[in-house]
């Protein structure tokens, strides 16, 4: 037992001595071993798997033809009017969501940033509460709340702000309303982890200096702040152009995550990957366009 309990530190020591005596490129990759083989076994395989399987052939038994390889599956997503559609919708729901949560984002943040107390932990727990649920519940709670019988029709026919019911349910309004309450949370919390280390007497300088207070909130705040409205910008977007939850939940509408699972049971999985391949260059040429332009306006990101 004696000699088991003194070979454990000496071997741990001798495997620090040989880290230790590496070169620091080496260290860094044994370090980064670890996350360079998750992110090949869950982003890169998939990714490969997923392009062999959109250059195949169709197979009515099997995810595709094995043996073949055709570029059929693109000519058809390619040249398929409901295939454009779909994009053109699911990124105006993205555009909208992106917007809008950035927005709501950035206030909110602010708030947070800005009070103390009792105030600033109620506000920072209204923002985690949601995550608690399911995102499935949350989703199907809007249905009773947007439908034309729903509370907040009640509520405006109570008050006169409307003669008849409108139907935010089902539709895009009740698509932006569910997808912006599930992206929201992540923009408030990217900003706020920025807004958190700036020093507000840089603000207070600024308006010493003459300016007026939402001159310094745009001229001083937005821009320190751009790192974490491009994180909120780019994970609002990309995850309100794929959403499937809402569009499936909240309205009858096709939209990208939807087309590529009634592909999939229709056993048109060449179709369903060229699809995606071709909405994950589509969103790739996006996300690098939002990087460029705020960039401009502080960000300190660097694509490469």
């Amino acid at each position: 037992m004696t000699e088991t309990a003194t070979r454990i530190p000496t071997s741990l020591a001798a495997v620090r001595e040989r880290i230790a005596g590496q070169s620091s490129s080496n260290r860094a990759l044994l370090l980064m071993a670890p996350l360079l083989a998750f992110e090949l076994l869950v982003f890169v395989i998939p990714f490969f798997i997923l392009l062999r399987i959109s250059v195949a052939e169709s197979s009515p038994d099997f995810v595709y033809a094995e043996g073949t390889v055709s570029l059929e599956a693109y000519a058809s997503v390619l040249t398929s009017d409901l295939v454009w559609s779909i994009v053109g919708y699911s990124f105006l729901i993205g555009v909208i969501v992106t917007v809008l949560s950035v927005f709501i984002g950035l206030f909110y943040a602010y708030a947070i940033w800005r009070s103390t107390g009792l105030i600033k932990s109620l506000l920072l727990f209204s923002v985690v509460l949601p995550l608690l649920t399911t995102l499935v519940i949350r989703t199907y709670a809007f249905q009773p709340l947007l439908s034309p019988t729903g509370t907040i029709n009640e509520l405006l026919l109570s008050l006169g702000l409307l003669s008849e019911p409108i139907a935010f349910y089902p539709g895009t309004v009740a698509v932006v309303i569910g997808q912006l309450y599930i992206v929201l949370p992540y923009a408030v919390l990217a900003i706020y982890s920025v807004l958190a280390t700036m020093d507000w007497h840089v603000v207070e300088a600024a308006r010493d200096l003459g300016a007026s207070r939402p001159r310094s909130i745009l001229e001083v705040v937005v821009p320190q702040a751009m790192p974490g409205i491009i994180v909120a910008t780019v994970i609002s977007f990309a995850w309100s152009v794929g959403s499937y939850a809402a569009p499936g939940v909240l309205s009858n509408n096709l939209t990208f995550a939807i087309q590529v699972e009634d592909m999939m049971y229709g056993m048109r999985y060449p179709e369903a990957g060229a699809f995606s391949v071709l909405m994950l260059l589509l969103m790739l040429a996006c996300i690098a366009v939002i990087f460029t332009v705020l960039n401009r306006f502080g960000g300190e990101f660097d694509l490469a």
